[in-house]
């Protein structure tokens, strides 16, 4: 793996950055309520049609099913020139182009990969999430929701919990059991679930910060083709597998380029917040820790090349994106932390207090809790480091 980019890299960083340059001003701010939803829904889809129609959409996606298939270096040129330029975020379709797209290329049918893939990079097909539920969730493979088969369908009784965007989603990506005396782990499958049929209850839940973007899920008898089976009966939790390798391994890549740039906006405003005579930044301790965590994100830069290097060859990202999680949700706490050190009272409020830019900063901390969780906690991710890289014996 090389770390620097070629000359035929930078061309395409000029082609990007010089189209970025013309689109951006056309496009508007983001709803300024984030739970009005339909808004929301409309904004991002708008800009993933934009990217489709400029033939950025899917941009590491082969070009078989209609992505562009730029190489892994091309990949992170987009990332970062577009996060740089505050391009809006990925939004409401992060579930369908980070999670279930990816898994439909490596694991669904041709007709599958018909019926969404190309609907995905257009933004005409907004995903959730249905895997985590009230009982199982770091321990997901305790999952309770069931899928009885009767004929050429399944019928769905149980719940889900931390279901990003559902009340927006056209489909979802759902874990279901499918075997009841199979052992945990071997009796789960992976399903394609449309979020208009009949007998789905959503129910948003209030954040921290204020925002609904999570949804618990209750399914009353809802009835799914056998053909929306993804992968094999009973085969589900390989297939699962394949979405978290993604969500681990890339998912996370446009947030960390964010928090990046939160640190400059950090070390900049410790220039500007007084303290007695002077500044918070002629604290020598709070600049070596600045500079520790810059430093960090910098090596988490490079770990990310290598792991899209690793996945272009493999087609799934392996276990250094548990690697990437691991020690990115330990840095994005300790940057959350830093904020407060340098916005003491000011570091309580989400509103800007004088015009310090606090606001990011403490949204940033509430997040960067939440980060320990989403994706596979902490703590599993130590046992798949421990057990898939280290060579440890599984806890029994």
């Amino acid at each position: 793996m090389d770390l620097r980019y070629s000359a035929e890299e930078e061309a395409f960083r000029a082609e990007l950055v010089e189209w970025l340059d013309e689109v951006l001003p056309t496009v508007g701010p983001p709803p300024g309520n984030q739970n009005d939803w339909d808004a929301r829904r409309a904004y991002d889809t708008a800009w993933q049609r934009m990217l489709f129609d400029q033939g950025y959409a899917g941009i590491n996606w082969p070009t078989e099913v209609g992505g562009r298939g730029a190489s892994p270096a091309e990949h992170l040129i987009f990332l970062e020139e577009t996060e740089r330029r505050g391009a809006p975020y990925v939004g409401v379709m992060f579930v369908a182009l980070l999670h279930a797209g990816p898994t439909l290329i490596a694991e669904a049918s041709p007709e599958q990969k018909a019926a969404h893939l190309p609907a995905i990079l257009r933004g005409d097909q907004v995903w959730c999430q249905g895997f985590s539920e009230p009982q199982a969730g770091s321990d997901l493979a305790s999952l309770r929701t069931r899928a009885v088969r009767d004929g050429d369908e399944y019928v769905i009784n149980g719940s889900k919990i931390w279901t990003s965007n559902a009340q927006v989603a056209d489909y979802c990506e759902l874990l279901v059991r499918t075997d009841p005396d199979a052992p945990k782990h071997k009796g789960i499958s992976w399903l394609i679930l449309p979020m208009d049929t009949p007998g789905i209850d959503i129910r948003p839940l209030r954040s921290v910060p204020g925002t609904e973007e999570f949804s618990e899920v209750f399914f009353d008898d809802v009835r799914v083709p056998v053909a929306n089976r993804v992968g094999d009966e009973n085969d589900g939790w390989r297939v699962a597998m394949v979405t978290f390798s993604f969500e681990r391994g890339t998912a996370f890549v446009s947030e960390m380029l964010a928090s990046m740039q939160l640190v400059e906006q950090l070390a900049a405003a410790a220039k500007k917040v007084t303290r007695g005579s002077g500044t918070a930044w002629d604290d020598a301790g709070l600049r070596r820790d600045i500079g520790q965590v810059a430093a960090d994100l910098d090596a988490l830069w490079a770990l990310v090349k290598r792991n899209v290097t690793q996945a272009s060859r493999t087609g799934v990202p392996g276990p250094g994106g548990s690697v990437f999680k691991l020690h990115y949700s330990e840095v994005r706490h300790r940057l959350g932390l830093l904020g407060e050190r340098v916005f003491e009272r000011a570091g309580l409020a989400l509103d800007d207090v004088a015009g310090m830019g606090n606001g990011p900063h403490v949204e940033g901390l509430l997040h960067a809790i939440s980060i320990s969780i989403a994706a596979g906690t902490t703590q599993i991710q130590r046992n798949i480091v421990a057990e898939r890289i280290l060579g440890l014996p599984k806890d029994r």
